[in-house]
């Protein structure tokens, strides 16, 4: 007998590209049924992975990737695979272990392409430190399809010194970014529309796992949240922590760092670099009597060069986060409205 589960009552009736666009339809997506249908502990923690008991704490994360082109400056859609589940993994405070594989191919697709993407995964799983152990091979008719999908899943070791929950997000955490917005956005969108610019921009693609790891070494408990602003930007992941912790926060456009280029991209197509996808930098939020040297620190690491302290999470303007121009006026930053950057990841 099968079980009736009456649908509940929507404002849309059909999916829409804005529905994965890491944003508020993202979001109406996910709350209109999925979070409570499936509802239990883990999965109502709403993070980049779920952490849970087996003979000590692990971490499991599942994701897909679509993106277009499947080639990119600075990357593939293979090497993406890899460091987008390797740093979901790490926002969850562990380190990658092993991974699944599942690719799923358009017929056409040319073997040149497909083996120069297998060879971007060996090399990005290696220097993440993961191992590709299972996997799955399906290919699809002409048109049925675009080019390449990949689906993964990755299980990892969290650190026994995280303990990574909004639940520890306090008024007065400071909030940091580990280097500049807006690049893998760009790049992207560069290469799709044919942009032409004075200098390549290229994804800031990469895997942070071992920054992470260092950070848990030195700092630990007081890293209260950590968060990749993949889909939907900066913008969008800082309003599902205030909405999430109910609390506000505050960000200051000076302390936000973007490249000339990008910054100018921006203006020229009209985006707000707050709301452009990333890919190789992460969010985080800590006590505030650390903050100065958390920022030191991760200034000294690989991928922390840009990194800085953003803003601050407040009693005031509770669920709503308050940007401070650069010529002091402030404006509520709203969660990403449709979809303004299709298939960056």
């Amino acid at each position: 007998m099968q079980l009736q589960c009456p649908m509940p009552q929507l404002d849309f009736e059909i999916i829409t590209l804005g529905h994965g666009s890491g944003g508020l339809l993202t979001h109406k997506l996910l709350e209109s049924g999925v979070f409570s249908l499936f509802s239990n502990p883990l999965l109502d923690t709403h993070h980049d992975g779920a952490v849970f008991e087996v003979n000590g704490r692990m971490a499991f994360s599942t994701d897909s990737f679509v993106i277009a082109p499947i080639f990119f400056p600075g990357g593939n859609i293979g090497e993406l695979a890899v460091n987008g589940t390797v740093n979901d993994l790490a926002m969850c405070g562990a380190a990658a272990k092993y991974m699944s594989l599942g690719f799923i191919i358009e017929e056409g697709l040319a073997m040149q392409e497909f083996w120069d993407i297998l060879v971007s995964i060996k090399f990005a799983a290696e220097k993440a430190g993961i191992q590709i152990v299972t996997g799955d091979t399906k290919v699809v008719e002409r048109g049925k399809g675009d080019k390449i999908f990949i689906n993964t899943s990755g299980v990892g070791v969290v650190h026994p010194r995280s303990n990574i929950a909004m639940k520890n997000v306090k008024t007065g955490d400071k909030i940091i970014i580990s280097g500049q917005v807006a690049t893998h956005g760009i790049a992207i969108m560069s290469v799709r529309e044919g942009l032409e610019f004075e200098t390549t921009i290229e994804s800031d693609t990469t895997n942070l796992n071992h920054d992470i790891i260092q950070l848990l070494n030195e700092f630990g408990e007081n890293i209260h949240l950590l968060r990749d602003p993949t889909r939907g930007g900066v913008a969008s992941v800082l309003n599902e922590i205030a909405k999430d912790a109910r609390l506000g926060i505050d960000i200051y456009q000076k302390m936000i760092p973007v490249t000339e280029e990008v910054n100018g991209a921006c203006e020229l197509l009209g985006l707000d670099p707050l709301y452009v996808a990333n890919e190789g930098i992460f969010i985080a939020i800590v006590d505030a009597a650390i903050a100065d040297d958390f920022v030191k620190t991760l200034q000294t690491l690989q991928n922390g060069t840009h990194a800085a302290i953003i803003g601050e999470a407040v009693d005031a303007h509770a669920r709503q986060v308050v940007l401070t121009s650069a010529i002091g006026g402030r404006r509520v930053v709203n969660m990403l409205v449709g979809e303004q950057l299709p298939r960056i990841c």
